[in-house]
């Protein structure tokens, strides 16, 4: 295998997936591509890609990556009848992007030993968004070797890409990241409801939390969704819960409390129970509201999508001469 030029192949071409395989395409990367559902990878071939019939086809590949939905699926592709590591041939290396527990990974990769392929763990943290405008951040573990091998196509796909150790602890350090995304969207609902209820407009909030310390990246992307109520997924509420359950399982195996984690899993539930399973996390924020006695109204926002471009949230301001007659105060 010329570390240069590998042969690739990918499996699964959902939002996420389809976004991080043109990346590789756009870069004059030659893949061959697989997903359960033909059709929602077609449109690769326009830009270079082979799209696929079976799993079978991709054994021959040098790299392979994968990103699925659940254990179940990652499974399924992998150690099924028809799996990617139940072929006469076997690919050199198995760069999985899904985020499933510790011990499925696990699992894989001792079958993936067993054929002599090397298996990273490669979860990544971002939107559709994100892999678009190159900012997804990716956590990979296990050997060392193999990852040297795949890092200059992981740079492709993604901005920042960590290291994080052996075997499958790239597991546990994205559920440790997707419970505190779902902590920080909780707490980050709760006091945006809370200044709405006292008479501060949403887009007013976040302009000033985005211009503090307490701002970040995430809270300039999901200040579109928080102000003009758009639950577009990025990432669903539905999906969230499934890292929750593993995340909490993972917490009880290592003996570690965490009841803020616990208590938001008991919103992200309700949230689900009201209808949202679907939507974007973001509709945390709606159940917040409705929690607090109040129907969230969409608001206007100018400009950006809060993170391949700025957001302007003007607040409506007062004329020059509605401030000159008011008594000025500063803090």
């Amino acid at each position: 295998m010329s570390l240069h030029t590998p042969t690739l192949g990918w499996i699964g071409t959902g939002r996420m997936g389809h976004a991080m395989v043109r990346r590789l395409l756009d870069a004059e990367q030659r893949v061959r591509v697989w997903n359960r559902t033909r059709a929602k990878a077609e449109d690769l071939v326009g830009r270079g890609a082979e799209v696929v019939d079976n799993v079978a086809e991709l054994a021959d590949r040098d790299i392979v990556f994968s990103i699925v939905a659940a254990d179940a699926d990652l499974l399924e592709v992998m150690l099924g009848e028809a799996g990617l590591l139940r072929q006469e041939a076997a690919p050199k290396i198995v760069v999985d992007s899904s985020t499933v527990s510790s011990e499925t990974s696990a699992r894989i990769r001792l079958a993936a030993g067993e054929r002599g392929t090397a298996f990273l763990a490669a979860p990544v943290s971002g939107s559709v968004k994100a892999v678009q405008s190159g900012e997804l951040s990716v956590a990979v573990s296990g050997s060392r070797e193999a990852f040297a091998t795949a890092l200059p196509l992981l740079n492709i796909i993604g901005r920042s890409v960590t290291y994080v150790g052996m075997d499958d602890v790239a597991r546990l350090v994205k559920l440790a990241h997707n419970i505190l995304l779902g902590v920080v969207t909780q707490s980050l609902a709760e006091v945006v409801v809370l200044a709405e209820k006292g008479g501060v407009p949403r887009r007013t909030l976040m302009t000033f939390l985005n211009g503090s310390v307490m701002g970040s990246m995430f809270s300039g992307y999901k200040t579109p969704a928080f102000v003009t109520l758009d639950m577009t997924p990025t990432f669903t509420t539905e999906l969230l819960r499934k890292d929750f359950d593993l995340g909490l399982a993972a917490a009880r195996r290592l003996e570690v409390p965490v009841p803020i984690a616990a208590a938001t899993h008991h919103q992200v539930q309700a949230a689900i129970g009201r209808g949202h399973g679907d939507e974007d996390l973001a509709s945390l924020l709606i159940e917040q509201g409705r929690n607090s006695g109040i129907e969230l109204e969409p608001e206007r926002l100018d400009g950006g999508d809060g993170l391949s471009s700025p957001v302007a949230v003007m607040p409506d301001r007062p004329s020059w001469d509605d401030a000159a007659a008011s008594p000025r105060t500063e803090c």
